[in-house]
């Protein structure tokens, strides 16, 4: 598998280049960073000065690079995986219409346990249709986007079992708590790689359902099977539930 690797140089850039080193017939050919000061023979900053063939692209560089980044895989006819979070509304609109010409691959959080827990959340909330829900997300001092992805995605877990949920986040104020709010609390803390908890209560129990990253090679490990995965498949938004469906 030849992958185009977007976010070269970054944090999760490195996480990739060192996992895809230690699978066989699995190789990036290029990568692209505009962060990088200078062209290499293995980092470009431009898509437009990529020449090697590659089989899918992988990206976790910014969520402003989207739209350069899906005319570039159009272009090349070329499965794109989407490991950056943040986008705007308008991005994931750019997203889905891409998603009509080339297979793309959509999570929040490539970690196989977060898709484990989305899952666990929604059996747990189909069993406690009265408990009360909050979401609390922990993540190094660096990251951008608050609540992070991941969280958004948990809340879109629940708000399929309760479509009236409704996200507060943080809380602040005065006010009597409404049943169909969830709460969303982002902690910014230190060198912390990724900690998610969901947490149900009701008068007389509290379930928590927690999810811990140690380390970012998780998500590193996640996107090179969610390359593979879509090897060969047709236009369409993949993500997550799709992989693990398959793994069935």
């Amino acid at each position: 598998m030849r992958i185009i690797l977007v976010g070269y140089e970054g944090h999760m850039g490195r996480e990739v280049r060192a996992s895809a080193g230690r699978l066989e017939k699995t190789e990036i050919v290029c990568g692209v960073d505009p962060m990088i000061k200078e062209d290499t023979e293995a980092c470009v900053r431009s898509f437009a000065d990529v020449r090697a063939e590659a089989d899918v692209v992988i990206d976790f560089s910014h969520h402003s690079m989207t739209r350069e980044l899906l005319d570039f895989a159009k272009a090349r006819n070329l499965p794109l995986v989407l490991a950056t979070t943040g986008q705007t509304e308008e991005e994931h609109l750019a997203i889905r219409e891409a998603a009509k010409e080339i297979p793309v691959f959509l999570a929040a959080n490539y970690s196989l346990g977060i898709a484990v827990l989305t899952d666990l959340v929604k059996r747990a909330l189909a069993l406690y249709p009265d408990a009360e829900v909050e979401i609390v997300e922990e993540h190094h001092d660096r990251k951008l986007d608050a609540p992070s992805g991941t969280a958004l995605s948990l809340f879109d877990a629940v708000k399929e079992v309760r479509p009236e949920a409704r996200a507060v986040m943080g809380r602040s104020g005065q006010g009597k708590r409404q049943p169909e709010d969830v709460g969303l609390h982002a902690i910014r803390m230190g060198n912390t790689v990724g900690k998610h908890q969901v947490i149900i209560g009701t008068q007389n129990e509290t379930l928590t359902l927690t999810h811990q990253a140690w380390s970012r090679g998780v998500f590193a490990d996640g996107s090179l099977k969610a390359a593979a995965f879509l090897m060969g498949k047709g236009p369409g938004l993949y993500d997550m539930k799709s992989l693990l469906n398959n793994a069935d």
